[in-house]
């Protein structure tokens, strides 16, 4: 594991992000003060530069789930993006604390990111195509993440392949079959079985059950908590269904156009919004 300690990390606080930002675009001066919600747009009118997401912060800890909630083009996927190093950002800084150690994730080489990646992150995909091997089968996806976590004993591999493929709900008849032979339901459960195989403290949902059946959706929704719940593992539940952050979000940041225009407890932001925008939200889903 990466080794490269910044500070005493807070006790069960697994994650710090300060001033995380991503431009697309060669940026210039005038970028993060002509765009955001005040301005309509996310799309810099000198330069042509797209914010998308400017001075996110945020704290997670053990056992938490955190929503973002907005539109498409509000900036929430983007964010989840850069904490799995799918994206580089162009500002900021996010902290990762896990067994005693501090790791600052953009200061690290990129062997380090994909460990941290590949053993203590776990990301579930709206589209499974970006998080499955759709050319091996469900148990040998799972294999493919726990070979980089250096687990090589073929019976250990399947072992725990069977195991997980069970807690998520999936036939373990069903093992040896292509993902493309699945529902995508069933395509979603091998993904989170995936993302879990390592027993990763982090795990990054981003839109989890866009475009699922409701009663899909809803057993999806039910399997997280009772991951969450079981194992204490901090999420990140990006989302623009209202119902999904209400179902399991503790505290939620409302995104528009890049920037955090709203946060707190969702409860209270469902119940009583502040910004206009929030309150549209909430709104359009009565």
């Amino acid at each position: 594991m990466v080794n490269d300690n910044i500070s005493t990390p807070t006790l069960d606080k697994v994650l710090e992000v300060r001033g995380l930002g991503k431009v697309y675009g060669n940026g210039c001066p005038h970028c993060f003060d002509l765009t955001g919600p005040e301005h309509d747009t996310n799309i810099c009118p000198r330069c042509g530069s797209v914010v998308a997401a400017h001075n996110l912060s945020f704290d997670l800890c053990r056992g938490e789930i955190l929503g973002i909630m907005g539109e498409s083009g509000s900036g929430k996927s983007t964010a989840v993006k850069a904490l799995y190093f799918d994206e580089a950002p162009t500002c900021g800084t996010a902290v990762f604390y896990d067994q005693g150690n501090a790791y600052d994730l953009y200061a690290l080489n990129a062997a380090q990111q994909r460990q941290l990646r590949n053993q203590r992150f776990g990301m579930v995909y709206q589209n499974p195509v970006l998080g499955l091997n759709f050319n091996v089968s469900a148990g040998g996806n799972i294999a493919e993440r726990l070979l980089m976590s250096n687990l090589s004993h073929y019976g250990e591999i399947r072992q725990r392949a069977t195991t997980l493929l069970r807690r998520t709900e999936v036939l373990t008849q069903r093992m040896d079959e292509l993902p493309k032979n699945f529902s995508g339901g069933m395509q979603q459960r091998v993904q989170i079985a995936k993302a879990l195989a390592t027993n990763p403290p982090l795990l990054l949902l981003d839109e989890v059950t866009t475009g699922l059946d409701l009663s899909v959706q809803a057993a999806i929704l039910d399997l997280i908590m009772e991951i969450q719940q079981e194992l204490g593992t901090a999420m990140i539940a990006v989302t623009h269904d209202l119902g999904v952050i209400r179902l399991l979000a503790g505290r939620t940041l409302v995104m528009k156009y890049g920037r955090v225009i709203e946060s707190g407890l969702t409860d209270q932001i469902l119940e009583d919004p502040q910004h206009a925008y929030t309150q549209r939200l909430v709104a359009s889903a009565l």
